[in-house]
């Protein structure tokens, strides 16, 4: 009779949690369309972030209050059975609000860095950190909840936390290389590099354990950050992106420098109008170096572009136009020369036998 009554009462206890769940589902969708409409009025981003950082756990809340409601039809259950489900339903509802909170504050620390003006770079690790602090909040808030004492557990962490640090020993190095590049900012995400290997691209996010390249070709390069901090890297974009361009061009010896010099000049002038990335100021200017080449006179063209990249288009466009302007005013580009001294030998005819 007492089982019979049990599996009524779980029966009811179901039904009465399954209405109470539709029901919170459908006031959780009016109250996200409210919300929602609510966020477009205003001009901070907190509250899309919050919207977007708990709308996938309210779903789960949802159901995490209707069977706990539902519980509650059931008075006479077994004292053993109730606990049961409601340290299940505290553990979900803490890792839920954990998880919430964690992808919140992260969300938020990403879209106001520079508004924050934060020392350390907004990069993945940054994210991993505050994640990992939050979750670490979590979990000893759900230990104190379940009535778990955490002082044994810290004890337990400190004898095994050498026997961790050997083992992890690469990660380590790269987690703490990872947060002294941050710290530091030789690079930053963004920065187009060149690495010791030869590789170079754009930074795309400096994490736990790697840093992630994306090269102009569209390929990534997985830098190791401990690899990466005791390497020797340009930084194109240091101190600023501006860079300056050295274009070699060599003429025939039989060329006047000067009339060189002002060619090259107004094909430039000409340019800085129609070629993206190449700028007017600091104003470019050619110079007579290297000089007296074997087969040329040697100049160089120096101009000052936006950054790095746009290197490839003005060279490309320079070059044509200077080409253009050389071939129309029948100035020379000479081929590599040798010339060769043939001294005549004497040459002794052996006597006729």
């Amino acid at each position: 009779m007492i089982g019979k009554q049990i599996i009524v009462e779980l029966l009811v206890a179901a039904a009465v949690g399954l209405l109470s769940s539709a029901w919170l589902l459908w006031l959780r969708r009016i109250g996200l369309r409210a919300l929602t409409r609510l966020a477009r009025t205003t001009e901070s981003r907190l509250d899309d972030l919050a919207l977007s950082a708990f709308r996938l756990p309210s779903l789960l809340w949802c159901l995490v209050l209707g069977v706990y409601i539902g519980l509650s039809a059931a008075p006479t259950m077994p004292t053993r059975i109730g606990q049961l489900v409601n340290d299940v339903l505290v553990i979900v509802l803490i890792l839920s609000v954990t998880i919430a909170v964690g992808r919140f504050f992260a969300a938020s620390i990403v879209s106001y860095a520079d508004r924050l003006g934060l020392a350390i770079a907004v990069t993945g690790l940054t994210t991993a950190l505050v994640r990992g602090v939050v979750y670490l909040c979590g979990a000893l808030v759900l230990l104190n909840t379940l009535g778990i004492s955490i002082t044994p557990i810290l004890t337990a962490l400190g004898v095994g936390g050498l026997a961790v640090a050997l083992a992890l020993q690469g990660s380590l190095a790269n987690l703490f290389a990872g947060i002294h590049i941050l710290v530091e900012k030789p690079i930053r995400v963004g920065d187009y590099i060149k690495l010791e290997s030869g590789q170079e691209g754009y930074v795309v996010d400096i994490g736990w354990r790697t840093t992630r390249v994306r090269m102009l070709p569209n390929n990534m390069v997985i830098v190791p950050n401990a690899k990466l901090a005791e390497s020797i890297v340009i930084n194109y974009h240091l101190p600023e992106k501006r860079m300056s361009v050295l274009i070699p061009i060599g003429v025939g010896y039989q060329s006047d420098p000067a009339r060189i010099e002002a060619i090259l000049m107004e094909e430039v002038a000409s340019a800085m109008d129609h070629v993206p990335g190449l700028l007017a100021e600091p104003a470019p200017f050619v110079r007579f170096i290297p000089g007296f080449g074997e087969s040329s006179l040697d100049f160089t063209l120096i101009v000052q572009i936006n950054e790095v990249a746009d290197q490839y288009l003005v060279q490309h466009e320079l070059r044509k136009r200077i080409f253009a302007r050389f071939q129309k005013e029948g100035i020379e580009i000479p081929f590599p020369q040798r010339v060769v001294h043939v001294h005549a030998a004497s040459v002794e005819v052996p006597p006729a036998c």
